[in-house]
């Protein structure tokens, strides 16, 4: 006989009606007429090694137990928001689904169940501080991490660096360090190779610079009581300025050779030195093993001076019940068994992305690195160990501020506009937020 869910135990499920059940388009969550709940989780598209993960822990679930059965929908990445944003305005949002980012929106507009009445309290208990910010608001937990992972982290292929003169065992300590390698690194490469392959475009820029922001001005864009912007100053001009010589001195390319999220250019040997997230190394491993042992990784540069502040924050991707779904018991205990339950449901995940992301749970920790792979994988303890604790939480004020600021360092940088105006001109965007979203009043008291 299979295991039963205990917290589901207790609770009566109703049959939902046949009728109802063939009128959806799509599978449909609810109860049959055995008294099985069926849930709807959606998670976007990863690399195949996760996305086999994801598909693995759904199958194992449903084998575990008789009283939930999950349907596992996989959404392409680039359709994600346009599907989330139609299934809720049509009432239709899946049970439970993968989140990224900040949650501190979703909750304000009503779209986050508390996990707290779904989760036993000592499983969210087991959340390292770290992930708390992005899981917790006001003493309630909204998400469950499945993971963090650094957003900007430089990596290197050891052979251009040697082959320019460059020291290949240390990456660049800070800007000035990173300049002066690509002054070196340029003469040697041949046509269509970059020193370095960055961020370029206003969107990336806003997401993955918050850490930089913060490394040089000790701030983010907004003063610590949020009502006003805090980005026309000299140490956001600097921030810009360094950009604008990757630029003006051709070490980067004018267009991008390939996404920022993914690991392309770097396979190819486009570019000595790229800045991707952590989660970049799974993709060399996977795609290109052979530059496994030919890449280095370490902390991104630091502003001259500032090198005791973090240069990155810390990315995550949670689960969430949906606010609306009435199968909250249900999710939560899906939820509860494949992210806080035994650690080695995660280890594969972990393992299978090559040592590249955190688990957020001491328990995952110590049974990850306790694998054979995690002898092998070098670069898991600068991750975890180096890059991770001194990160920075993604910031809870609106998408739009980050925007106004990514917009400003893509203008900066291009020379669409002076760094200054581009400044001025985020910061008018930014105090336009403020006022409209009466940003004072939802400023964290810590």
């Amino acid at each position: 006989m299979q295991k039963r869910i205990t917290r589901l135990a207790s609770v009566g499920i109703a049959a939902v009606a046949v009728g109802a059940l063939l009128a959806a388009c799509a599978p449909s969550s609810g109860d049959d007429a055995s008294g099985t709940t069926t849930i709807e989780f959606w998670h976007r598209t990863f690399t195949p090694v996760e996305n086999e993960w994801y598909a693995d822990i759904v199958k194992q679930f449903n084998a575990a137990q008789d009283e939930v059965k999950v349907v596992d929908t996989e959404v392409p990445a680039d359709a994600w928001d346009q599907k989330m944003k139609a299934a809720q305005a049509a009432g239709k949002a899946p049970d439970i689904y993968t989140h990224p980012g900040s949650i501190q929106d979703a909750v304000n507009a009503g779209q986050l169940y508390e996990l707290n009445k779904v989760v036993d309290e000592d499983k969210l208990g087991e959340i390292i501080d770290a992930a708390k910010p992005v899981s917790e608001i006001g003493g309630k937990y909204y998400a469950y991490p499945l993971l963090l992972e650094p957003q900007s982290v430089l990596f290197w292929n050891t052979d251009m660096l040697t082959a320019a003169g460059v020291d290949a065992e240390q990456g660049p300590a800070t800007w000035d360090d990173l300049l002066a390698a690509c002054e070196k690194i340029q003469p040697t490469l041949q046509s269509g190779q970059y020193c370095i392959s960055p961020a370029q475009d206003a969107i990336t820029f806003a997401w993955s610079s918050v850490g930089q922001q913060y490394n040089f001005a000790g701030h983010t864009a907004l003063t610590d009581d949020w009502t006003a912007p805090d980005v026309e100053n000299a140490e956001y001009e600097a921030f810009i300025a360094n950009y604008k010589e990757l630029w003006d001195k051709g070490y980067m390319p004018k267009q991008p050779l390939a996404a920022y999220v993914e690991g392309k250019d770097f396979g190819e040997q486009k570019a000595a030195f790229k800045v991707s997230g952590s989660w970049m190394m799974s993709e060399i491993g996977s795609d290109y093993p052979d530059l496994l042992a030919k890449t280095g990784i370490g902390a991104f540069p630091s502003a001259s001076g500032s090198d005791d502040r973090t240069a990155t924050t810390l990315g995550n991707f949670k689960w969430v019940i949906d606010a609306k779904t009435k199968n909250a018991e249900a999710a939560g205990a899906f939820l509860e068994w494949a992210l806080a339950g035994d650690p080695e449901n995660l280890v594969p995940f972990f393992v299978d992305t090559q040592f590249t992301k955190v688990p957020v749970r001491d328990s995952v920790q110590e049974a990850v690195a306790g694998t054979q792979g995690a002898a092998d994988a070098p670069w898991s303890s600068i991750i975890v160990d180096d890059i991770a604790p001194t990160a920075i939480p993604e910031p809870t004020y609106p998408w739009d501020v980050s925007l106004a600021v990514g917009t400003a360092v893509e203008a900066g940088m291009k020379g669409a506009a002076s760094i200054d105006d581009a400044l001025k001109t985020a910061s008018a965007a930014i105090q336009t937020v403020i006022e409209k979203n009466d940003l004072p009043s939802k400023a964290p008291s810590n």
